[in-house]
């Protein structure tokens, strides 16, 4: 009995912690992408620095950051606590750029 308590503890946490690295990543990508979008007037490279820099404060990483016109994408990383050493990085992408009228 306390071994299948135990186990469903254990997953409990895994699964937890997977679904705040989720959080946490989705949240950094956003926000790395609206810094960086504001950032784009002094170029691609200043942009993609302030999104590094935005989820770097987020406890997460920029895998990607990619400038599409006036869109800037940024695809963010951010590593699960308790359950790293059994899953990957949790991963989010974000776009952010001026509204189109209409």
């Amino acid at each position: 009995m306390l071994l299948a308590l135990g186990a469903v503890t254990t997953g409990g946490a895994l699964v937890g912690s997977v679904v705040v690295a989720r959080h946490r990543a989705a949240a950094a990508a956003d926000l790395a992408a609206l810094a960086a979008a504001a950032q784009l007037p002094a170029g691609p490279r200043a942009a993609c620095s302030a999104a590094d820099a935005i989820a770097r404060s987020m406890a997460a990483t920029v895998a990607r950051c990619d400038v599409d016109g006036v869109d800037v994408i940024v695809v963010a990383e951010a590593a699960p606590g308790f359950a790293a050493r059994w899953t990957g990085a949790a991963t989010a992408s974000a776009r952010a750029g001026p509204v189109q009228p209409g």
